[in-house]
């Protein structure tokens, strides 16, 4: 999956535990697993938004768009000068 989520990352910068975190913005620490590891078909813009003011961050700071293979080989190439 191209989206990677980054909730650990910004969890460790915090020194915030998963369970902490799950209930400051009020999911179960079972759905923020599910976010953790790319299982999630969809993210709430509210979910989102509590992410980000728990954390005092932006969503590009939990979210990451990864090119896999097929959209390497499609992304255009730079014209050459």
């Amino acid at each position: 999956m191209p989206i990677v989520v980054r909730i650990d990352v910004e969890l460790a910068r915090r020194k915030m535990s998963v369970g902490e975190f799950a209930e400051r913005v009020g999911l179960t620490p079972a759905n923020v697993a599910v976010l953790k590891n790319g299982r999630a078909k969809a993210v709430r813009f509210s979910t989102l938004e509590a992410m980000c003011r728990v954390l005092g961050c932006q969503p590009g700071d939990l979210l990451e768009w990864v090119p896999d293979e097929q959209d390497a080989a499609q992304a255009p190439q730079e014209a050459h000068r």
